[in-house]
């Protein structure tokens, strides 16, 4: 603001989130409750070595059995897309071999199906733009 006179903090701020948004990948997550961990989900740059045209990927969603069913995985993988969306990215994928149902009914769209390491997935991808 000393040499920008016309710019306040939060001009600064939102200016600086837009120089270290699209550094996001690899980052982790985590949901934690009293110090515990109950979950996380990562961005990474590539999760399927078949298919280095999809970046980035969302990956390791992982809630503890005890924690499922309450919200968490979700909450999560709405966290991550919304992070992404800060980001010159425009689209992020995953691949799941049973979750299609959840992400769908979070927005995300089935690409294509296959056997990538002897499992059955689904490669899902979600639009940021």
């Amino acid at each position: 603001m000393y040499l920008n006179p016309g710019q306040t903090l939060e001009d600064r701020i939102q200016k600086m989130q837009t120089y270290l948004s699209d550094n996001i990948v690899p980052s982790t997550w985590f949901a934690e409750e009293d110090g515990v961990v109950l979950g996380s989900a990562a961005i990474i740059e590539s999760d399927m070595e078949t298919h280095p045209e999809y970046t980035p990927w969302m990956a390791s969603v992982f809630v503890a059995p005890e924690h499922r069913r309450k919200g968490i995985g979700s909450t999560l993988v709405k966290h991550v897309v919304a992070e992404t969306k800060k980001t010159a990215y425009k689209t992020l994928y995953l691949f799941t071999p049973d979750q299609q149902d959840l992400y769908k009914s979070l927005g995300w769209k089935q690409l294509q199906n296959e056997n990538y390491r002897g499992s059955d997935v689904a490669i899902m991808s979600y639009d940021l733009s």
